[in-house]
Parts: C-alpha cells; sequence; structure tokens
C-alpha cells in the first residue's frame, strides 16, 4: 500500500503497526519515529496541501478530526474521491479502537488486535498500582498560554490524569477543551502544573513563563516549585506513545521536582 498520514497521532500508529516502509507522505507536524524523517511533507495538519496529496497516488489517506478545524481536510478528501479512514479519539479507550480501525484498513488486522491487548493491558498495569497511592494530586494541564486552554473531562489527558491515581482539576468541566483565565486556575490550586503546549519546541519554553505569572504566586504548585515542562509528543497525542507518557507523568508526581 501507498499511505499518506497527516496527522502526528496517526503516523505513530501505523509506525507501531510496523507500516513504516508503506507510508509515502506525512503532514509538517509528524516529527516523530526519526525513520521518517526524510518522506514528503504535504502541509500542516490543519491546511493540509491536497495536491501534494494526490500525487503521491495514495492507496490510503489517514486523516484525522482529533484537533478543531481538521473538517476541512475531510470534505477535501471526499471531494477529490480519495480513499481515507478517519480518527477521532478523545478519551484514551478509544485509542484501541483507532488501532485496529488502521488494522483493518490497512490488512493488518492480527497485528493491531495485539498493539491493541497491550495498549490495554500496560494501562491497567499502571492504573492498578495507582490505586495503592493514597494521595491524589491535583493536576492542571496547559494546553495554550493566552488565552489559556486546558484539556476538559471529555479528553484523554483526564483519563491519564486518573490512570497515575491524580485528578485533571477541570475534569469536571463536560467538554474536550476548556478556554480557561488564570484565575480560574488559581482557584482551584494545583498540586502540580504539567504544561504540554500543542506544537512547540520544549527548548522554547522556560520554566519563568509559568512561574512569573502574577495571579500564580501563592498557588501550591507555585510555592513548591512543581511546574513541569513535559514533552507534547507524549501526552499530546491519541496514539500507544502515550504509554511513555503515563509511566513518565507516574515518577514525576511521586517524586516530584520542577523541570
Amino acid at each position: 500500500m501507498r499511505i499518506v498520514s497527516i496527522c502526528p497521532s496517526n503516523t505513530e500508529i501505523l509506525y507501531y503497526l510496523g507500516l513504516g516502509e508503506q507510508i509515502v507522505g506525512l503532514d509538517d507536524h509528524s516529527d516523530w519515529p526519526q525513520s521518517l524523517q526524510h518522506l514528503p511533507r504535504v502541509g500542516p495538519d490543519l491546511t493540509i496541501d491536497m495536491n501534494r496529496v494526490e500525487a503521491l497516488r495514495p492507496d490510503l489517506v489517514v486523516a484525522s478530526l482529533s484537533v478543531p478545524g481538521m473538517e476541512a481536510n475531510i470534505a477535501a478528501l471526499r471531494e477529490r474521491n480519495l480513499p481515507h479512514i478517519v480518527l477521532n479519539p478523545s478519551r484514551i479507550s478509544e485509542i484501541t479502537g483507532d488501532i485496529r480501525l488502521v488494522g483493518e484498513a490497512t490488512g493488518t488486522v492480527q497485528r493491531a488486535e495485539l498493539l491493541a491487548r497491550q495498549f490495554d493491558e500496560k494501562i491497567a498495569n499502571i492504573r492498578q498500582r495507582s490505586a495503592t497511592y493514597e494521595e491524589k494530586p491535583k493536576l492542571y494541564w496547559e494546553w495554550w498560554p493566552n488565552p489559556i486552554y486546558t484539556p476538559g473531562g471529555e479528553n484523554w489527558l483526564t483519563d491519564v490524569s486518573e490512570i497515575v491515581g491524580a485528578v485533571n482539576i477541570f475534569a469536571d468541566y463536560p467538554v474536550a477543551n476548556v478556554k480557561a483565565t488564570r484565575e480560574m486556575v488559581r482557584d482551584r490550586d494545583p498540586d502540580h502544573i504539567c504544561v504540554v503546549w500543542c506544537g512547540i519546541e520544549l527548548r522554547r519554553i522556560k520554566p519563568m513563563m509559568i512561574t512569573e505569572r502574577t495571579e500564580w504566586q501563592e498557588m501550591t504548585a507555585i510555592r513548591n516549585s512543581r511546574v513541569h515542562l513535559l514533552e507534547e509528543g507524549l501526552y499530546c497525542r491519541p496514539s500507544p506513545r502515550i504509554l511513555d507518557g503515563l509511566e513518565k507523568l507516574e515518577a514525576l508526581i511521586r517524586h516530584p521536582h520542577a523541570t
């Protein structure tokens, strides 16, 4: 097959299924794994160049609706009659369904079933381990700083928090994303701040961008130096890589330090 992936998490699922050699094109934001970085690019995930996609003669385009605004890509794929599937997970339990869907579309059903089962088993193991912790720290996740966007209850980062024995402070909002304010975060007084700015390289983010916010000086997380700058690729993408993020997060909140 000739496969084009137009979302980073899709690229990662394809790679985990052993389909790297069948991928012929990627969106601009697919930065993992390193072995695929030589492939042709078809534009940013929100503004895919469908002329480039079509020129690659794909047997399958793996599209996504995981980010608001991607609907235009789906409409363009339909208009050009390009063969495609659409992944649209919001909760962590739906990632296994996407793995199986990709497996069905690519003829790797058995491999996909094994990967999905392993994914579920690893999550169950982490959940079982974290159930022994008495403390349930409060986590504040920051997708974007200005205006603030943070995951709500209908988001896999709420699940990630719960699996490691913690609580997302905005889990009571029944939406995937919450547009919040610094005052709203302050009033919920998180124990940890987890910074995962989407699409921003970690080296460009400095702790002082968080710790020097005037409104937050009395927050528990700031006073205890529990501000964590995290690799967004391990948390903001619904793919098997999120398992690595879970293990790192568990270690971080049980042995907290400023990062």
